[in-house]
């Protein structure tokens, strides 16, 4: 009897029915390979990647363009599976054959291993997409055709290296800590960081699967194309002594897995892609992959949700409806269009109904609502959704409402002092239906601010009120509960917004389709702000990326890398007279700061006046530059037949007042101009908005300037 054992579901599946499917997607006249006989190398390209496989089945990836230099100039043993009994890293290649699926190449390498008496065979098919190039797709299978056992414990698959000459290299490592690191990080020699995938604490877990590293001259990225997220480790290490970076994609199981004679291990889909600049063209081609092949798609945002954000949070979780009320009419008087409750209106997380703060009950949310409408603005409701604390009524009347951890208990989520609710629940999904009504229909909400780093991921779910055929289910289809949340929002009006906000994660790359508005989710610093604006734009141009509080950014009030970035701007701030009014709202020195002074007035009035007249934020954005290397960082996106170019000089950390960087009118080149017209350049975020012409045969401009510089090019 055979079977294949599913490295994502740990099932037992028949091998014969799964190898011959494989099989199947072969021409069956197949052509070999030219393989030069003195050394038993086989060749593969796409655009600009190259790879060689050696007689071992070890990879050689280089890329073909000019300018970049090998990335290794030795063979690797890229792929490895891991046993009790042996170490699987090297396979003796028996043949290559090649195919044409849907207009593309493909090529099916065979590999045998034998070691103390176990035997294993290797079937790699690497596909060549014709509209991609520069990126190979892997399939990989291992089957035990021995006649003994085998225990394995893990495995590896697409190690790359990348030789240093200089003091470092760049990498994207999209993976949640609650260390709420930068998303792509330069790597010096003994640097090691695993990126787990899956849940790296009670609250914080998942990502974009997907890495790569580069230099100055050009990089490789690798990762997972399975149309779920799998729990996978994307580790990159640069060891002591070692002249190289290494990326790879790992996978340990929880318990050994036995594959016994006859047996099939499949690893997870991948690929490898090389590319110039940064992270985002190897992102954005992932995207694109993920879209043709796997049918996921990316809508577009509707035209609300590019709109300026006011939020209550300035107030804290002791604000009154009062204050609020209060509040609008200046609000309103800057420019703002979205006015943003949050948290604290709750008798507790689960227990969505209103607190003693508002002795009105339903009337009081609604005369905050209407009152944002009568002055031309809409209102977003904060929500944790799958959050639930012990004691809730939630919880009482729904008994099978929670998600259950292997240990038989609830999952914690230490953040909110709560449980977390089954994702994947018929009961969760009626509860969830019962307050989106609530909060959209009875309340008059336009849209939802979902909030909380938990909502990224969660453990495999053990309730047997789920229904899940596996508690893996919840982890991989998590993301069809905010699918729902986002159509029955929808349903209920047509015009919502709803955010997704999960607190410092990196993005869970299956929610985005879920979403209307995407957000920075409390930055630790501007530079923060611009890399992950560049990620969801390299992901989906057309999404809505909100900046989150511009009181986050550096010196609290950088509207310059909101609005160069593309980003839709945003802020806390509390109006001076109501800080002392409510006795929840003490005036500590981090309330004070944020107190709209008449300094701070002048400052609001000027950047949130720009953005709604340029609204830069609906445009594309341009590639044109690389975010590690290229100085000063410069960000470009296009709108209206107009190029706006931004440059920045604070660094990749956090910048206060008087650590600005100074740029001193070194030459910058205006990237992406046609030669053979003549530009004028706008200063449009100064006071003279001064202009000047380029011409775009010679485009170099020599500024000079503090923290950063923004112009118009027409």
């Amino acid at each position: 009897m055979t079977h294949t054992l599913s490295t994502e579901l740990l099932t037992i599946k028949n091998l014969t029915m799964h190898y011959q499917k494989n099989l199947n997607l072969l021409v069956i006249s197949l052509l070999v390979l030219f393989m030069a006989a003195c050394t038993g190398k086989t060749t593969i390209t796409n655009g600009d990647i190259q790879l060689k496989v050696d007689k071992k089945m070890r990879f050689s990836v280089q890329s073909l363009n000019p300018t970049t230099e090998n990335f290794y100039n030795d063979f690797i043993e890229s792929d490895a599976l891991y046993a009790d009994e042996f170490t699987a890293s090297q396979f003796n290649l028996k043949n290559v054959k090649s195919s044409e699926v849907k207009g593309s190449k493909q090529y099916t390498l065979t590999g045998k291993f034998q070691q103390d008496g176990y035997q294993l065979t290797k079937v790699q098919v690497v596909g060549a997409p014709a509209n991609l190039p520069g990126m190979l797709t892997i399939e990989t299978i291992y089957i035990n055709d021995g006649n003994k056992s085998v225990a394995i414990s893990g495995w590896k698959s697409n190690e790359m290296r990348v030789s240093v000459s200089d003091t470092s290299v760049w990498s994207f490592q999209p993976t949640s800590t609650n260390r709420r690191l930068n998303w792509a990080l330069e790597v010096k020699p003994g640097y090691y960081k695993k990126n787990y995938l899956g849940m790296q604490s009670t609250d914080y877990g998942g990502g974009i699967p997907m890495t790569n590293m580069w230099r100055r001259d050009g990089g490789v990225a690798i990762g997972i194309t399975e149309p779920v997220l799998k729990m996978i480790s994307m580790p990159v290490e640069w060891k002591e002594g070692e002249n190289f970076g290494r990326i790879a994609l790992t996978y340990e199981f929880d318990d050994r897995q036995m594959l016994a004679p006859g047996d099939t291990l499949r690893i997870f889909d991948s690929f490898i892609s090389v590319h110039k600049g940064d992270f985002f063209d190897p992102l954005n081609q992932f995207t694109r992959f993920m879209e043709s092949e796997r049918g996921i798609e990316f809508p577009a945002s509707n035209q609300e949700a590019y709109e300026a954000v006011w939020c209550a949070w300035g107030y804290g979780r002791g604000f009154t409806m009062q204050q609020v009320l209060n509040n609008l009419p200046k609000v309103a008087e800057l420019g703002f269009k979205w006015v943003d409750i949050d948290d604290g209106y709750q008798i507790a997380e689960g227990d969505w109904e209103l607190n003693s703060r508002f002795p009105g009950g339903d009337r009081d949310m609604r005369r905050m609502t209407d009152a944002a409408r009568a002055l031309g603005m809409r209102s977003k409701l904060w929500w944790a959704p799958l959050a639930a604390d012990p004691g809730t009524k939630v919880l009482a009347e729904n008994p099978g409402i929670q998600l259950v951890t292997s240990f038989g208990g609830p999952q914690w989520i230490t953040y909110w002092n709560s449980f977390y609710l089954s994702p994947v629940n018929p009961i969760t999904e009626r509860y969830t239906n019962e307050l989106l009504e609530r909060f959209i229909v009875k309340w008059g909400f336009d849209g939802l601010k979902q909030d909380g780093q938990h909502m990224n991921l969660c453990l495999p779910d053990y309730n047997r009120a789920s229904q899940l055929s596996h508690p893996n289910d919840a982890v991989e289809r998590m993301p069809e509960y905010f699918k729902n949340v986002l159509a029955k929002t929808k349903e209920l009006t047509d015009y919502a917004v709803v955010q997704f906000c999960p607190c410092g994660d990196a993005i869970n790359f299956f929610m985005i389709p879920y979403m209307n508005q995407a957000v920075s989710s409390d930055p630790t610093s501007s530079f923060q702000i611009r890399q992950k604006g560049k990620t969801y734009r390299a992901i989906n141009d057309k999404l809505a990326y909100y900046a989150d509080h511009v009181e986050l950014s550096d010196n609290g009030d950088d509207f310059g890398t909101q609005i160069g970035i593309g980003a839709v701007i945003g802020s806390k701030f509390i109006y001076p007279n109501e800080l002392t009014t409510n006795p929840n709202t003490p005036p500590r020195p981090g309330r004070r700061s944020l107190l709209l002074t008449s300094e701070k007035e002048v400052l609001y009035k000027k950047w949130v006046g720009l953005y709604n007249d340029k609204m830069i934020s609906t445009g594309s954005y341009l590639n044109l530059y690389d975010m590690a290397y290229d100085k000063p960082e410069a960000h470009v996106l296009t709108k209206d037949g107009k190029m706006y170019y931004a440059f920045y000089v604070s660094g990749t950390g956090r910048a206060q007042d008087g650590e600005w960087g100074q740029w001193n009118g070194d030459p910058i080149e205006l990237r992406g101009l046609d030669k053979n017209r003549q530009y004028t350049v706008c200063e449009y975020t100064t006071d003279d908005k001064k202009t000047y012409t380029i011409d775009g045969s010679n485009p170099i401009i020599t500024p000079t300037f503090t923290r950063n510089y923004l112009i118009e090019v027409y």
